[in-house]
């Protein structure tokens, strides 16, 4: 019952670590880029001449953005609407555990394991939206 009472902040502080996984596959890109030589003046243009296991990682880092631009309003609108079911909760950790294994299964090269993880997350993100949409209408 304890998780119960402390849902709305905790949903407001998952946007926040969600940020923070966004940078977490740049670690290895940065990585790649070192082992590289990193160029400042063409970043951007180094991503073919990066190891295969620092491109995937940068593909993580692209995808994260796409993930989080979908979550945070989820979230929102989950605190918003008071949403504080064990439902909620669980699908705001697994949304937060899935975005942190996508990027290892994406860097080892791991497809089944990044789907696996990329389902759960969109899964968790789209329960909020459902959970948040069903409280407004009612």
């Amino acid at each position: 019952m304890a998780s119960v009472l402390i849902m709305p902040g905790f949903l407001l502080v998952s946007i926040g670590l969600a940020a923070l996984l966004v940078y977490l596959p740049f670690l290895a890109v940065g990585y790649g880029r070192f082992t590289v030589g990193y160029d400042q003046a063409a970043p951007r243009a180094m991503l073919p001449k990066l190891p295969p296991y620092a491109q995937r990682a940068t593909w993580a880092h692209e995808n994260a953005f796409e993930s989080i631009i979908l979550y945070a309003p989820a979230a929102l609108m989950a605190y918003v609407t008071q949403q504080q079911s064990e439902l909620a909760l669980g699908a705001a950790i697994a949304y937060l555990v899935a975005r942190t294994l996508y990027p290892a299964a994406y860097i080892f090269n791991l497809p089944i394991g990044r789907s696996l993880m990329f389902a759960v997350a969109n899964l968790s993100t789209f329960t909020l939206y459902f959970l948040s949409c069903r409280s407004a209408l009612m």
